[in-house]
């Protein structure tokens, strides 16, 4: 009996845009597992997997409050950008900011429990499921200080609300610096910060990867520790904020960019609604 349905062979397309031959064989060839098959696909030279596997269809928005050394920031998630853009929906994602400013949340089960008005999040949210007809979901909550906080709301469309929201911890004041840092953490979508805190599973899992990599694409024995670290710096440069090129100035790295201001980030969180 096959270990994956048919459900599952598009439910991998829709996650890598890969083609459904190519992924029913990756499920065959491991056992029906979803993110094994995601590897494989990206061994065999599906290109682009890796980001596509991240995407999602749902909706939502990102709401944020700066004030000097202090960043708070809120993902409400929906099903529909009519209800994403709705002024109800809107209210609502203020009134849950407000709330995990006023509770000091920093993360969002505590924002979920606490009361508000007799009521807890959570239940003001289950209400407004039934009112508004829609799933509506906090998963994210951000609460970030340093000497300077930087913020930066993204809308991917003029008619609907911010989707993406980036707070930047600075160790020191710099409105440009940290608006332009913040600003391509938007852009760019970096994971971590520093190549520290990529827990040595994934690097691991990186280097695997780029091993069987080279070896599908026979490259020659001998080449392969200097092919197989140069990927995995590339892993790097992709996800670890400070490695990334700067993106109004690619010849320029991140790090560069904050040692000739005088200052570094300290902490950042990104958030992309419906994610």
């Amino acid at each position: 009996m096959a270990a994956y349905t048919a459900a599952d062979v598009k439910a991998l397309r829709d996650k890598t845009g890969a083609g459904m031959l190519d992924c029913k064989n990756a499920l065959v060839e491991t056992g029906g597992d979803v993110e094994k098959a995601i590897e494989l696909l990206r061994i065999k030279g599906q290109k682009g997997v890796a980001k596509r596997a991240d995407r999602d269809a749902s909706n939502g928005l990102v709401a944020v409050h700066t004030d000097g050394g202090l960043g708070v920031m809120v993902q409400l998630n929906c099903e529909t950008d009519f209800v994403a853009k709705s002024e109800g929906f809107v209210a609502l994602a203020q009134q849950v900011l407000d709330q995990a400013i006023a509770v000091k949340a920093t993360d969002a089960e505590a924002l979920l429990a606490s009361e508000l008005d007799g009521k807890t999040v959570q239940a003001i949210l289950d209400q407004a499921n039934a009112t508004m007809g829609e799933k509506i979901l906090v998963p994210n909550v951000a609460r970030i200080e340093g000497a300077f906080v930087a913020s930066y709301l993204h809308r991917t469309a003029t008619d609907l609300p911010p989707t993406i929201g980036v707070l930047v911890a600075l160790d020191g004041v710099n409105e440009t610096v940290g608006k332009d840092v913040a600003m391509h953490a938007a852009a760019m979508s970096p994971i971590y910060l520093t190549r520290d805190e990529v827990p040595a599973e994934k690097v691991e899992s990186e280097r695997r990867i780029a091993e069987e990599t080279a070896r599908e694409e026979k490259k020659p024995e001998a080449a392969l520790p200097k092919i197989i670290e140069g990927r995995v710096n590339s892993f790097f440069k992709d996800n670890v904020l400070l490695e990334q090129p700067f993106a109004k100035d690619p010849k320029t790295t991140i790090t560069k960019l904050l040692a000739e201001a005088g200052v570094q980030v300290t902490a950042f969180a990104r958030f992309r609604a419906g994610a």
